[in-house]
């Protein structure tokens, strides 16, 4: 299955994914020169553009971006970074629903409500990322059927 494009055939997903890397990776630049380097497990954090981070917060935008500049580039690669958002940013969600706002020691990446918000966002953009990539890959490729061994478009 051939899903290398060439740089001036790219499929929106691939853009949004380049898109979301990047912003996430300013972020969590930008979210250095609020929190700095010490408190790195701060439960309490410091605002951000009305978002409470720490340092270990910003360490994981920079990961997330990371990822996104590096697998925007193949489709294929693209559905896998859909769908690390969708699951990672998906649990992110869940597990702040329980801790935003909470100044214990649990609340390890100094969530709050405007967290949630944008992390669910985070999760539904990496799920319409991964199945828009998925579905031009069939489209494009082909399925193979097994039991015939013959390839159907879409």
């Amino acid at each position: 299955m051939n899903t290398d494009r060439t740089t001036t055939d790219k499929h929106p997903a691939q853009y949004l994914a380049l898109a979301i890397g990047a912003v996430y990776t300013l972020v969590g630049l930008a979210g250095f020169f609020v929190t700095g380097f010490d408190d790195f497990i701060n439960p309490e954090g410091s605002s951000l553009l009305g978002f409470q981070v720490n340092p270990l917060h910003n360490v994981v935008h920079l990961l997330i971006g990371a990822a996104g500049l590096a697998l925007w580039n193949r489709l294929d690669q693209t559905r896998a970074y859909g769908w690390l958002l969708a699951i990672g940013y998906g649990a992110t969600f869940l597990f702040g629903a329980f801790v935003a706002g909470s100044d214990q020691p649990i609340n390890f990446l100094a969530l709050d409500a405007a967290d949630n918000g944008l992390h669910i966002a985070s999760a539904l953009a990496g799920l319409v990322m991964a199945l828009w990539a998925g579905r031009a890959m069939n489209t494009t490729t082909g399925m193979r059927t097994e039991a015939t061994g013959t390839t159907t478009r879409h």
